[in-house]
């Protein structure tokens, strides 16, 4: 089974969402930043390099949120949430995007708001309930 992983980056309130490139069966889509996990790596590290690769940024996964399987083309996937933290936040020195057009922090409430993966859907009312105990 393969695994992908979804940062849950929370800020002063506010949550980070990344609007994926315009390719792919979810492209232009909005998402939590996240990724695969490769073989044989551990989720934290998965979580390090892809927001290095993805963000520019160094990142540090704290805590599991929550785990869910989803299906893509026939493929079932475990997508496992963390609790995320950025070395800044993007907004005086900006991130450097390679899979993504732009971002933004809003508040988690509002993500119904915005047209998302559907893996990241599936996972969000877990991620609400934890933001809401912070």
């Amino acid at each position: 089974m393969k695994k992908s992983i979804a940062c849950i980056v929370y800020d002063d309130g506010k949550i980070l969402i990344a609007h994926r490139n315009p390719v792919g069966d979810m492209g232009g889509r909005w998402e939590f930043p996240g990724g695969k996990v490769e073989p044989g790596e551990d989720e934290k590290d998965s979580i390090a390099r892809e927001m290095m690769e993805e963000f520019g940024v160094v990142a540090e996964a704290k805590e599991k949120i929550s785990s869910i399987q989803f299906e893509h083309r026939g493929e079932v996937f475990t997508l496992d949430a963390y609790l995320v933290v950025f070395e800044h936040n993007g907004m005086e020195k900006s991130f450097t995007l390679s899979e993504h057009t732009e971002y933004k922090w809003i508040n988690a409430s509002s993500v119904p708001d915005y047209e998302f993966v559907d893996s990241d859907l599936k996972i969000y009312p877990s991620v609400l309930e934890f933001l809401s105990a912070l």
